[in-house]
């Protein structure tokens, strides 16, 4: 029942593409996904199934009465031809609304609705001439007025078809002479109108809301789409950014390490110091299996393995040892020691990963660029918090050119970026104080008391 001027209904094909009565929904009416159709869809499809099977029974019922009626030869002849052959131009533009709103590729019978709804008319009219049991057609035939033409032109065409239709019953009873028979005559036809007209307009909002709905439906599956690709994508960004920060506190640290021991064997061999180069390649080879380890699970997700053998304290103190160690192989002196102030609580797997990263990633920075002589690490347990201060009376820095500083382009300087979105990501802060000639101390706070949701989704 899509009316063309109506100024509220979707563009719609009005040709017989449209003989499914009362607004029929056409191909871009119809979902683009798997989505289940919604009630007024189900609705309007059960409405436009019913005018065509109604359409359908009413031809078939004048016909057999026609073929019983006791008519002349000719025109039960007639009357037969053209039932056949209105049912056939109505079947063929139901035919072709159907192919073209399942593929718009298809031809589109748009153009000749209105033609196609005259030749239907004028049959309906002949059969009419023929057969009084042929007048009933009209009140499909009203639906399909109004779906086809413009509701300026729908309401006349329906006034002049219920004027034939009552001309045409009144000329087969027209030997009645019955006053409530003439009466019964009009007022049939022109309550039928009414109520198909009637019906139309309800149709016609029940149609505009199923277009809604549709339209509605499919721009929350294309935000949901845009969403997912968006969610995605984030989770692609923050795994790499994952990926690149365990990189350079593990991987990257372990190797620069398996590169200095390396020198360090090369200039024992040249001195002929081999128990000093076995001792050094044993660091070497303990490194790097180490790094293995460190690898294998963080592409797992998982926290480091040191954790997982030891507590933080006890690998935190095996760190100062192994800093030493490595200092004292490049040529360097560099005393290293690792103090614990409260009593130890159960940290969850995040903190415990999180302060051991910055242990490496500060100590690795101490005995390759501060020159320092000694290093302390202490891991202080409060009631709001854990604490970790890694202190170096080394060379020393401006905290706020390093923090202006970009990454450089060997994938260095990312240290204390890396350090910071580790603690943002827990409620935790970093401060560094340090000066040119002073030394440096990196002070972690994480705190441990309700609120933090990172420690109370902890076991």
């Amino acid at each position: 029942m899509q009316a063309d001027d109506s100024p509220q209904a979707p563009a719609q094909p009005s040709g017989p593409a449209q003989p499914s009565g009362p607004a029929q929904p056409s191909g871009s009416a119809q979902p683009s996904g798997p989505a289940q159709p919604s009630g007024s869809a189900v609705i309007l499809r059960v409405l436009r199934v019913s005018l065509h099977v109604g359409f359908a029974v009413l031809l078939l019922v004048a016909v057999l009465r026609l073929a019983v009626a006791g008519l002349s030869p000719f025109a039960t002849g007639s009357g037969l031809g053209l039932a056949l052959l209105l049912a056939a131009v109505y079947l063929v533009g139901t035919v072709l609304e159907k192919r073209h709103a399942g593929n718009p590729e298809r031809f589109d019978p748009k153009s000749y609705a209105r033609w196609w709804l005259a030749v239907v008319g004028f049959l309906w009219l002949l059969l009419m001439l023929i057969s009084p049991d042929f007048a009933w057609i009209a009140f499909p035939l009203f639906f399909l007025q109004l779906h086809v033409l413009p509701r300026r032109f729908a309401l006349p065409a329906i006034a002049a078809s219920t004027a034939l239709l009552i001309a045409a019953m009144w000329f087969h009873n027209r030997g009645a002479g019955a006053d409530a028979l003439q009466l019964a005559m009009v007022l049939g036809p022109v309550f039928g109108a009414a109520f198909a007209v009637v019906t139309g307009l309800a149709y016609r909002a029940l149609y505009v809301e199923a277009e809604n709905q549709r339209l509605a439906a499919e721009e929350l599956r294309r935000t949901r789409a845009e969403l997912s690709r968006s969610q995605h994508d984030a989770g692609v960004l923050a795994e790499r950014e994952r990926l690149a920060r365990e990189i350079h506190d593990t991987l990257a640290q372990g190797f620069s390490s398996i590169v200095l021991m390396g020198r360090s064997v090369e200039k024992a061999l040249d001195a002929g110091d081999n128990a000093a180069a076995r001792d050094r390649l044993r660091t070497v080879r303990e490194t790097a299996a180490s790094n293995l380890a460190e690898a294998r699970n963080f592409v797992r997700g998982l926290g480091s393995p040191e954790l997982a053998e030891s507590t933080l304290a006890d690998t935190l103190r095996r760190l100062c040892t192994k800093t030493e160690a490595e200092a004292a192989a490049r040529g360097a002196t560099l005393r290293c020691r690792f103090e614990l102030q409260g009593t130890p609580v159960a940290l969850p797997n995040p903190y415990q990963t999180t302060l051991l990263r910055a242990a490496q990633s500060s100590l690795a920075n101490v005995w390759a660029h501060s020159r320092a002589s000694t290093a302390v690490v202490t891991l202080s347990f409060l009631d709001a918090e854990v604490t970790m201060d890694v202190f170096d009376d080394g060379a020393g820095f401006d905290p706020a050119a390093a923090a202006a500083a970009e990454i450089r382009g060997d994938g260095t300087g990312v240290g204390l970026k890396s350090l910071r979105e580790r603690l943002a990501a827990l409620n935790g802060t970093l401060d560094v104080e340090s000066a040119p000639g002073e030394g440096t101390v990196v002070a972690i706070r994480l705190p441990l008391g309700t609120g933090n949701p990172t420690l109370e989704a902890s076991p």
